[in-house]
């Protein structure tokens, strides 16, 4: 394996919630050109192992890597290779859903024109929705506001926390296809999905 390759590698986690251990000795690793389906019934604690790596939490053992270090040696730089998208994630109901996008990738420390942010939320399909305020509109819809970041945040490590909930049969196909993009370009993932996921150079890691 090339030494430039970026990896990320969990070392032999624990999980523990309250009095209960969510699971323990938990090691994979995920390489340039791969993504990861973790996946386990309601509970298991695949949301707890999604933050877990994106370093929003820290394992009762264990350790995760990247590129060879521990990331918790530089978070800075860690956060600027990663970008975790929770299911829980919300927006700002009373602003418009390009007044969200762009108020979230200025927090991502990503500068956008408008023009870009409108043809993120266009290829999610929201094309005349931009400017209505987020109450106004479905769960699925949403749901694509939060996932256009995808197309602006040029993070090498893609985390997504059942990104596929609340989106119809179309947007299920297009997250599909952009995912597929961010792969083949050299990018890396790790979903939960309670759905069979059907994208290559993909591996299950059961909870």
């Amino acid at each position: 394996m090339p030494s430039n390759q970026p990896t990320l590698r969990a070392h032999s986690l624990t999980c523990v919630r309250g009095e209960r251990t969510l699971f323990t000795g938990l090691s994979f690793e995920v390489v340039s050109g791969e993504w990861l389906h973790i996946r386990g019934e309601n509970g298991i604690g695949k949301t707890s192992l999604l933050r877990i790596l994106a370093g929003l939490s820290k394992p009762a053992a264990g350790s995760v890597d990247w590129n060879n270090c521990s990331i918790e040696a530089d978070p800075s730089e860690y956060h600027r290779n990663l970008l975790f998208l929770g299911h829980r994630d919300s927006l700002k109901e009373d602003l418009t859903a390009l007044e969200n996008l762009e108020i979230a990738t200025a927090l991502d420390g990503v500068q956008i024109s408008t023009d870009d942010a409108l043809l993120a939320l266009h290829r999610f399909g929201l094309r005349g929705r931009e400017d209505l305020p987020v109450n106004c509109l479905s769960a699925g819809q949403k749901r694509r506001v939060l996932l256009a970041r995808l197309l602006l945040r040029k993070a090498k490590l893609w985390i997504l926390d059942e990104p596929f909930n609340a989106l119809d049969v179309h947007a299920v196909e297009m997250l599909s296809e952009l995912i597929s993009e961010h792969i083949e370009a050299g990018g890396m993932a790790i979903m939960t999905s309670h759905q069979e996921i059907l994208m290559p150079n993909g591996r299950v890691v059961q909870l």
